[in-house]
């Protein structure tokens, strides 16, 4: 039967005698995750695990401390790990558009980049002194002297045979030239041309057997060059190795234990011995120099050493968040400088990303962020797949560019993703992305909330505690800390629960550490917490308050005193983002004879919810259920709610709708003092609904504003009595007795608070008493079959 509720039924409040505190004062930060003890475990799997795939998803709604705990949480295992390697890029000495990845323990690029520079630097200064020492000087003389000699002795020898035939060797732009010579007066080519045939041919024989033997003096000549150009590039090779060999020595000895170091350092040596012009500025103009000093600087740059990942500072494994995840933030990516109008790179800008950052330890990311930008999805399950980093240009990966550009090696990827996000893009993800379900096995999913039980009551005093702390607010009297949690039990709209939405918590602490301030109170006070949860309603209850105002003012029709036939005030939920408000709502069913059956006219205008149809067409199965078992369901109805111009959506108001409707067909008025909600099944049992503190409160806001009778009330769902949460003015109402609150499980009871007459059961024959409900309902029946009998037979006729 009906249950009529009392005060205490409505609210259940936490007293400050249940806590363990007088203010915060006397409490400990919480250090654990609390009212998650799914998700924890899920996480301390997916973390401690490392084989491949094992990667997290952690699902909840916002607010509910998710990035917070998480980082908190990973951070703790975190530093229980031991630091990842550092990563550098070297030049590739084979191919420069393929620079070299090099992997070393932590702290060890930086020591090997400061290393290098200063392997580099004291190279350039002692190379240009070596080779100007006198002994350098001596032996390159000596090597060229000789030399020199043999060379002169050669022309000359030359020269005199020249002489003796008459010709004379003369330098030019093209070489050495041959001219012949008559008394001493070298001939010019008119002069030649003048002379007779026979002499003309006489000379140019001679010269043409003189050209020959020019032609392999020079042969010789260049012979000797080309030895003497080896020799002494072997012996700048043998003081450059001189030199550097120990430096060289030094360097490879601090690093031998890294192959991909030694490796490098004899490549630097190689070109370095290549390159000897380089460190010795042959041919460098200092004005140049001057006037560009970058261009100095800009050869030396392959000897450079580009750390991509330092971890010298980094104690435990690296926990980065990253709430920017374009492709460039998580993979990195490469610079570019503009030279001469030009747009040039080398190795040395390349810039790591967030998977550098983080790699051999972890990364979390917002799936949201990271499903828009789809390269940045597609590139990291690729990366996760191979494990490695790729660094390529994002036009390039596209297939946007075709220029040539830098390939780094690929980095070799040890790394825990944990992606955050709503339930709905997991399930979406899951269902719809192949890999998906492959890369992220381990799904941590974060309630709404959590049992109100004591040690939760403690945990929740703590976390109160916890923020108080860290955003270094006033200290909270038990009163107060008392009243959030009741406020976190509204929340979440269960007496028997708590709500985890903690920023929502936070954000009401924040406020009332203002007014605390406000009144310069020492506490937050339970006043101060009334009052932010006062205020932040005020800032976002406009519309219910203008509706309010349409009904006080009449513009809206609702009635709350008197009776109605086929009229009752059903109970909406309005939700606006920020805030959430109940409303009545008058529903009216008409009934006639014919066989349309029962028309929801919301359906019919395209207003109403496939949820709402649904309820209209179960409650025309309770209704065909009730009353249409031994003859027809003769019968027209139309149902609507009024002055409801926007869309409809829900079941709550299925029983509304049935009450308003068994009303029409009666002819028994409802009380209109009485608002309902509850959704009905087809054997009229009564269901659940959602909103059910927003509803009650709304329809006593209306009644209060237009005045409260003392009659006046709201018919609930039973099963929703462990969601009361209401106003303590509405308990309070309710204990005075000028508000009324009664629970039901099946329509009938309704049914009879709304009448004041028993719905009836049937005798041994089947029937209902002729006054009850159903009794009438089914005299009213019996009518319409009669006369659409009737009807018939003379449209037979």
């Amino acid at each position: 039967m009906a249950r009529k509720l009392k005060h205490t039924d409505l609210i259940e409040t936490i007293t400050e005698k249940e806590l363990d505190c007088e203010t915060t004062e006397d409490l400990q930060p919480l250090e654990n995750i609390i009212g998650q003890q799914r998700a924890v475990k899920a996480l301390q799997l997916g973390l401690n695990i490392g084989e491949k795939g094992f990667n997290i998803f952690v699902s909840g709604l916002p607010g509910t401390g998710r990035t917070t705990s998480v980082k908190s949480f990973v951070n703790a295992l975190a530093k229980k790990k031991p630091t990842p390697p550092d990563w550098c890029y070297v030049y590739n000495f084979k191919n420069s558009y393929k620079p070299k990845a090099i992997k070393l323990e932590k702290g060890k690029a930086k020591q090997f980049e400061q290393d290098m520079s200063k392997f580099i630097d004291t190279i350039r200064d002692l190379l240009p002194k070596a080779f100007m020492s006198k002994d350098y000087v001596q032996k390159r003389e000596n090597l060229t002297k000789s030399m020199e000699q043999k060379k002169n002795s050669m022309i000359s020898e030359l020269k005199e045979k020249a002489k003796k035939e008459g010709f004379v060797l003369k330098q030019s732009a093209l070489g050495l030239l041959i001219l012949p010579v008559i008394e001493g007066k070298v001939l010019s080519e008119e002069d030649f041309m003048s002379l007779k045939k026979e002499e003309r041919e006489k000379i140019q024989q001679k010269r043409s057997q003189l050209g020959k033997q020019l032609k392999q003096v020079m042969t010789e000549i260049r012979k000797m060059d080309k030895r003497v150009a080896q020799n002494i590039k072997k012996l700048d090779n043998q003081i450059a190795l001189y030199t550097i060999g120990q430096l060289v020595d030094e360097i490879k000895q601090r690093y031998d234990q890294y192959e991909a170091v030694v490796s490098h350092i004899d490549a630097v040596k190689e070109d370095i011995l290549e390159n000897l012009g380089l460190f010795l500025d042959k041919g460098k103009k200092k004005e140049q120099q001057m006037a560009i000093p970058w261009l100095k600087e800009k050869p030396f740059r392959k000897y450079e050493v580009n750390v991509v990942v330092d971890n010298s500072d980094q104690e435990g494994a690296p926990v980065i968040i990253e709430h920017n995840p374009n492709y460039a933030n998580l993979f990195g990516k490469i610079e570019r400088e503009t030279q001469f109008g030009l747009l040039t790179t080398d190795f040395t800008m390349i810039r790591n990303g967030a998977l550098h950052r983080a790699n051999g330890g972890f990364l979390i990311i917002p799936i949201e962020g990271l499903l828009r930008n789809i390269l940045s999805w597609e590139s990291l399950k690729l990366a996760l797949r191979d494990q490695k980093i790729d660094i390529e240009e994002a036009g390039e990966k596209l297939g946007l560019v075709t220029t040539k550009s830098l390939k780094p090696e690929p980095i070799e990827l040890e790394i825990k993703i944990i992606l955050i996000g709503r339930p709905l893009l997991y399930n979406l993800l899951y269902a719809h992305d192949p890999d998906f379900k492959k890369l992220f096995k381990i799904k941590a999913d974060y309630d709404w909330s959590m049992e109100k039980k004591k040690k939760n009551i403690n945990d929740y005093a703590a976390f109160i505690c916890t923020f108080r702390k860290k955003e270094h607010l006033k200290h909270v009297h038990a009163s107060a800390i008392a009243k959030t949690i009741d406020y976190g039990s509204r929340l979440v709209s269960d007496r028997k629960k708590l709500s985890t939405r903690f920023s929502d918590i936070g954000d009401l602490l924040m406020e009332a550490n203002h007014y605390a301030q406000t009144d310069g109170s020492a506490y937050i006070e339970k006043k101060h917490i009334t009052q932010a949860i006062e205020q932040k309603m005020y800032r976002s209850n406009l519309l219910e308050e203008k509706i309010h105002e349409l009904i006080a003012r009449g513009t809206i029709l609702i009635d709350i005193e008197g009776t109605e036939v086929g009229q009752v005030n059903g109970l909406s939920f309005v939700d606006i983002g920020d805030h959430t408000f109940g409303r009545p709502s008058r529903v009216t069913a008409t009934v006639g004879m014919g066989k349309d059956g029962i028309v929801d006219i919301e359906r019919e205008a395209k207003l109403g919810g496939p949820v709402h149809s649904k309820g209209v067409l179960i409650l025309s199965g309770y209704m065909l259920k009730k009353y249409a078992q031994h003859k027809p369901f003769n019968l027209s109805a139309r149902l609507v709610f009024e002055q409801s111009y926007g869309g409809i959506e829900g079941d709550s108001a299925s029983s509304a709708e049935l009450y308003a409707l068994i009303s029409a067909l009666a002819e028994i008025p409802l009380r209109q003092d009485i608002a309902v909600t509850g959704s009905m099944n087809q054997n009229g049992k009564i269901q659940a609904i959602g909103g059910v503190n927003e509803k009650v409160e709304g329809f006593f806001h209306i009644c209060k504003a237009k005045g409260l009778n003392g009659s006046q009330g709201v018919i609930i769902p039973e099963s929703n009595m462990d969601h009361l949460m209401l106003d303590q003015e509405i308990a309070d109402a309710v204990r005075d007795d000028k508000f009324h609150v009664w629970a039901i499980n099946e329509v009938e009871q309704g049914l009879e608070i709304l009448t004041g007459l028993k719905a009836g059961k049937k005798d041994k024959q089947g029937h209902y008493p002729a006054d009850s409900i159903n009794g009438l309902v089914h005299k009213k029946m019996d009518q319409y079959h009669a006369l659409q009998k009737e009807y018939s037979s003379k449209d037979n006729k």
